[in-house]
């Protein structure tokens, strides 16, 4: 196995690895990168999930309130909690 062949395969696991968390986008976002997230994970181009998003918006109204509890729960690309525990762990810290 030559070296380029090892770093392709190291490079396509780490991207797999990657892929497999469900994390909001920093790449691919209009609002908060949630729907490129959802889409980075389900392996979909991300204008399907916007499209369902405002599909169920517009024919339940959940679509808006899925979107900002995804917003507040799941972490974007490269951070260590959501903005809702970053949140939750201020205010533990200012209780103390």
């Amino acid at each position: 196995m030559s070296t380029t062949t090892a770093d392709t395969a190291s490079a396509t696991v780490n991207d797999r690895c990657e892929a497999g968390q469900l994390r909001r986008s920093t790449d691919d976002k209009m609002l908060a990168g949630v729907a490129g997230g959802i889409a980075r994970y389900l392996d979909v181009d991300a204008t399907l999930v916007r499209v369902a998003i405002a599909a169920l918006t517009l024919l339940t109204g959940a679509g808006a309130a899925l979107y900002i509890a995804a917003w507040l729960l799941i972490p974007a690309d490269g951070e260590a909690q959501s903005v809702a525990a970053a949140w939750l762990d201020s205010r533990r810290a200012r209780a103390r």
